[in-house]
């Protein structure tokens, strides 16, 4: 029997191993009288900073505390501020603060410091069974080692929606007989914004040319992501860490044709820092941006001689006619830093509890971010949390999640893999085309002040030469970034 049970342990012990430590492997070198401090540095502020200090706090005055983790967090204020301060930490330079034990960290970043060795191996303290409570796709876009396994700790996720100025558009739908569901695609919102630009032109007969802009949006980067990947075409392709770029022709002019041709006739427009900056200032009535922007949708417009409240609708971004129902999916991650394994399996402690779906929608609640685990993500379980736990939610952040959730069955979520360089490859596509926009817009409204009329003021920039000498220039741009 003695003999049995030695073999026995020797099986568990194998079985152990085999698995790479995890499940039963580790069950925790946790000791409460000896509780582990843990600092964590993220890019909240305002609200979002608050909601994640007050689950931070409830953390460490009860699971914390009986595990023995005590959490410390640390605003580093905007995300760039964030990765600037990762990296000088990584690279030891001078006054740099230590690594953080947990960081906020997005796909291409934690990419990075993966390649330096630097970032602790989640797969290790996490059983299948608890990753699999997890929507998919979150835990695909952490697998970001060469081997597979998860480097990135889904803990708040966004998708684009349509946020439209109801009081401004309802008189300018009533009298075009443009509706809401011409909004549902996006050449239905090219057409809207020419009919909008042309009704508002005409409001002022006197005035040639000075027709205003309907729509905007943010990140251009997501337009191409997402827009090719609705039209059948995966712009970045990657596998085992190598990208192929994917630049067809066909489907690039009808991104171009729905982006930079109705900024440069002034159907679309892009002023300030943020479009939802541009709604408060009477600028656009429409715009396509992150969940989490809803809390940032202006109550009233702000024009220099007069205020007016507005109400607001909540839509599903659009997508292209007969494509496929593509999203994008963002939002960062939480990243552990390769330390001992004490810290390591007290950062995914306190990571797990704040993905659990209470605590996960709590935050959702305040920040417009979705929760992360499949069991949170509906209406039901929403309206559950906000009511167990007293919450008060403002209603545009409610009518985002709950858009989200009613949409999500007819969705899929799409972030494209990490690759060398892809920081600099989306640059590419966030500034490349928007910049040539701009640029020309300005010289054909110089061109309108003078007396052209728009198409012949446009002429010129929106021609298929003009096209192809922006195809060319474009495809460099982008094999120079990822450096093919």
């Amino acid at each position: 029997m003695r003999h049995a049970g030695k073999t026995a342990m020797s099986l568990c012990l194998a079985a152990a191993l085999a698995a790479g430590l995890a499940g039963c492997g580790k069950k925790g070198p946790l000791d409460p009288a000896n509780p582990v401090s843990l600092t964590v540095w993220h890019y909240y502020n305002g609200s979002q900073q608050a909601a994640f200090d007050a689950l931070v706090e409830e953390f460490n005055n009860t699971v914390g505390r009986e595990k023995g983790i005590y959490v410390q967090s640390y605003s580093q204020g905007s995300v760039s501020d964030l990765e600037t301060a990762v990296r000088d930490s990584i690279s030891g330079k001078v006054g740099a603060d230590p690594m953080p034990d947990i960081f906020s960290s997005y796909a291409d970043t934690a990419y990075e410091v993966e390649q330096a060795g630097a970032l602790a191996n989640l797969s290790d303290y996490l059983e299948q069974e608890e990753l699999d409570q997890y929507v998919d796709s979150y835990i695909e876009e952490g697998r970001i080692a060469a081997d597979g396994t998860l480097r990135i700790f889904p803990t708040a996720k966004s998708t684009e929606i349509m946020m439209v100025n109801k009081t401004d558009w309802e008189p300018f739908a009533a009298a075009t007989g443009v509706s809401l569901d011409d909004l549902r695609t996006i050449e239905g919102v090219t057409a809207a914004a020419q009919a909008y630009y042309e009704w508002t032109d005409s409001q002022t007969p006197d005035i040639p040319g000075d027709g205003r802009a309907l729509y905007g949006r943010d990140a251009v980067a997501n337009y191409f992501i997402i827009g090719m990947q609705q039209l059948g075409v995966e712009i970045f392709q990657v596998e085992n860490g190598q990208v192929t770029l994917n630049t067809p022709k066909e489907e690039l002019h009808r991104l171009w044709e729905n982006y930079y041709v109705p900024m440069v006739k002034g159907y679309f427009g892009a002023y300030g820092s943020f479009r939802s900056d541009d709604v408060k200032t009477g600028d656009l009535l429409v715009y396509t941006g992150s969940t989490s922007s809803a809390m940032y949708f202006p109550n009233q417009v702000e024009l220099d001689d007069k205020s007016y409240e507005i109400d607001y609708i909540v839509m599903s971004a659009p997508v292209f006619e007969g494509g496929r129902q593509y999203a994008v999916q963002q939002g960062a991650g939480m990243v552990v830093s390769k330390s001992d394994e004490k810290h390591e399996y007290a950062a995914v402690e306190f990571l797990k509890w704040f993905t659990e779906p209470e605590n996960n929608l709590q935050f959702g609640c305040v920040s417009g971010y979705l929760p992360v685990q499949k069991e949170a993500g509906s209406t039901e379980r929403l309206d559950q949390v906000i009511a167990d736990r007293g919450l008060e939610v403002a209603p545009k952040t409610y009518d985002c999640l709950t858009t989200i959730f009613g949409g999500m069955d007819d969705l899929t979520l799409y972030a494209n893999k990490s690759f060398e360089n892809g920081s600099a490859a989306r640059k590419v596509l966030e500034y490349h085309l928007a910049d040539q926009a701009a640029a020309d817009r300005e010289e054909v409204a110089a061109l309108i002040s003078q007396g052209t009329p728009l198409e012949e003021a446009a002429a010129p920039y929106v021609s298929e030469e003009a096209f192809e000498e922006w195809y060319q220039s474009f495809c460099d741009a982008l094999n120079g970034a990822v450096g093919k």
